[in-house]
């Protein structure tokens, strides 16, 4: 990739770069335009002069570190060529940063580049240029970080979908894509986004976040735990269902981890998130449409024709449409064990909804015989909530019966009770079983899974505290 492919313009007589560089109280627009401008005159004089041999090294592929170092010589070599026939006083604070800004700009993201390095932001949120806000443990909080204008924020945009050979312009306002590390990002673009364009990102945890982890966080205390690794590995299905943000797809994967290093599993997502560490895994990912309309592969694609490549275990990154149908299928034949994910803010409304996509898939089915399906594929529902404080609890482990008249019927293993909130407004509650036992531990003995005496034992086994 070129440098002015690199920097969103074809000409370098004309180079426009858009890089906004923020300020804090006090300081005045004045000292923005100059650093806007000093920026884009450092732009300009290495698009104008750059050797050979310093394009290879700024075009190169996964820099290392050494990389980066060489960069940095290269702009700041430049930086002094602009300051020699330009009288700026440039603190040696101040010409670090703005090096960065340019680095940045040149060979990743511009302004979001600082987000996506900064390991306790989860998600990254552009509402226009002007406002970026951020989820940091748990809570959103808008961030002094700015695009020029809306053409810059639009050339970030299009150097994210560049390399993925996908395209958003008016004639398609919107698009899913993902970053190279992985991180998942929706783009939206006016007429349909009022405010300009919108990015969000979903970042992609480096690691993975471990049973301990969510322990830890109080997600879920020991016992769920201990119950939840014990139904994997009794080939349960389970469904894991909670609204956006709520942590869904951590937990799916950290249920994934219990599955047996003999098993064949088939994952299937619209963005690949989970991160299994079996060794038979095939990891399957829809493609949408081409510029020209043509040539779309759906979820409900995929899990059928996962059917035809042997897997023991089927994973869904999220149900959401007619593929709810097929998957639910190849639970009651011969696919136990699976795993998926649903948007409900109920175990109940997690059926409903189950319910209603079936109804998406085109085939004219009683309402009774949907239900039907549903009950016997579906062994548990885990339900996970965002509560106040930003935490993720896992507020339901509720079984699926089986129908009495047309009602599925359910009953609540664990369940989360919160009683308020502390002085720091952190959610104080506990984890706690209702007593019941679950009618599928005959499975349990089956696969040879076992759990202590008394396990079931109604009441609270931990306080359920801190932050995931």
């Amino acid at each position: 990739m070129s440098l002015l492919t690199r920097l969103g313009r074809t000409d370098g007589k004309n180079l426009q770069v858009m890089i906004f560089s923020s300020r804090k109280g006090g300081e005045t627009n004045v000292a923005e335009d100059r650093a806007q401008n000093l920026k884009l005159m450092i732009h300009r004089k290495i698009v104008e002069e750059i050797t050979p041999e310093e394009q290879r090294i700024i075009s190169a592929k996964n820099m290392s570190d050494d990389d980066l170092g060489l960069v940095n010589d290269i702009i700041d070599k430049y930086f002094k060529r602009v300051l020699e026939t330009n009288p700026y006083a440039v603190p040696l604070g101040e010409r670090t940063r703005l090096v960065a800004e340019i680095r940045d700009e040149m060979l990743g993201l511009g302004p979001l580049e600082p987000l996506l390095k900064d390991d306790t932001i989860t998600e990254i949120m552009v509402n226009g240029p002007k406002k970026i806000f951020v989820e940091k443990l748990g809570k959103l909080t808008l961030t002094d970080v700015k695009f020029q204008d809306n053409q810059h924020l639009m050339n970030i945009i299009e150097r994210i979908l560049t390399p993925l050979g996908r395209r958003i312009d008016e004639s398609s306002p919107l698009v899913d894509a993902r970053l190279a590390d992985g991180s998942r990002v929706n783009a939206i673009i006016p007429p349909l986004s009022l405010v300009g364009p919108a990015v969000t990102i979903r970042k992609f945890s480096k690691k993975p976040f471990s049973v301990e982890n969510l322990i830890a966080f109080g997600t879920m205390d020991e016992r769920m735990a201990q119950f939840l690794r014990a139904c994997v590995k009794a080939r349960i299905n389970i469904l894991v269902s909670g609204g956006t943000g709520s942590g869904k797809t951590t937990t799916l994967n950290v249920l994934s981890s219990f599955i047996p290093n003999t098993d064949r599993i088939v994952t299937i997502e619209d963005a690949a998130e989970l991160r299994l560490q079996q060794d038979h895994v095939v990891t399957l990912e829809s493609r949408p449409a081409n510029l020209e309309g043509k040539g779309a592969i759906t979820i409900r694609d995929l899990v059928r024709n996962a059917l035809r490549m042997r897997p023991d275990r089927i994973i869904v990154g999220e149900v959401r449409s007619g593929e709810a149908l097929d998957m639910l299928q190849a639970m009651n034949t011969g696919h136990d064990g699976s795993l998926t994910t649903a948007h409900a803010n109920t175990p109940r409304d997690a059926l409903s909804r189950l319910e209603t996509m079936v109804l998406m898939s085109g085939l004219d089915l009683p309402v009774r015989a949907i239900r039907e399906q549903v009950s016997s594929a579906i062994d548990l529902v885990l339900q996970q909530s965002r509560i106040r404080d930003g935490s993720r609890k896992v507020t339901y482990i509720t079984e699926v019966q089986k129908m009495e008249g047309n009602t599925i019927t359910t009953q609540d293993i664990f369940h989360y009770v919160q009683t308020g909130f502390d002085s720091d407004g952190k959610s104080v509650g506990h984890f706690e079983s209702t007593g019941l036992q679950p009618g599928f531990l005959e499975k349990f003995a089956m696969n040879g899974v076992e759990l202590p005496e008394n396990f079931f034992e109604a009441g609270p086994a931990s306080d359920g505290g801190g932050i995931f």
